[in-house]
């Protein structure tokens, strides 16, 4: 996989995601590409993502699944819409929702195979479905909906206005 990842193409004012921005140097940063209709992503787990001795902290799988289901929705909206990544505007998702089956533990030690399908596009809304693979036994299988982030996230992180806080829910 020597092609830029979905993530790369994210705009520099999006790319903090723990999970998935380019620019965090703390987070996870993980790595989805297209391999045919399904999107892959290939994570190795650190030894402080440990639950319990010798597997992975239940949380570092959902924000696997998270990510790199936004990541798909993203890349499946320019597909869709016949661009490059590379074009403006650009396609950011957030997550509406998240569901997380958990069926095996998953080791710890080991690269972690993600993989992504596009279930349903639905106007804005996608809905992709996500696996995490290790040692090519599916250990958790997750649903992500994802939506294009809104125009007031977005006016959020405009450098030429000042700071601004979310409102209060």
């Amino acid at each position: 996989m020597n092609a830029k990842a979905f993530q790369d193409f994210y705009p520099d004012d999006v790319s903090h995601c723990y999970g998935c921005g380019k620019l965090n140097q703390h987070g996870l940063q993980i790595k989805s590409h297209w391999d045919g209709e399904e999107s892959v992503a290939i994570f190795e787990p650190k030894p402080y993502h440990i639950a319990i001795p010798g597997y992975v902290y239940g949380g570092l799988i959902a924000s696997l699944i998270d990510c790199h289901g936004t990541g798909t929705a993203a890349a499946a909206a320019y597909k869709a819409e016949n661009r490059e990544m590379d074009t403006l505007p650009a396609f950011r998702f957030v997550t509406a929702s998240l569901h997380v089956d958990y069926l095996a533990p998953t080791p710890l030690g080991i690269p972690l195979e993600i993989r992504g399908k596009i279930k349903e596009i639905k106007g804005r809304k996608m809905i992709v479905s996500v696996q995490v693979m290790a040692n090519k036994k599916i250990c958790a299988q997750g649903e992500v909906i994802a939506l294009p982030m809104p125009e007031k996230m977005k006016s959020m992180l405009s450098p030429s206005q000042p700071e601004k806080k979310p409102d209060k829910v």
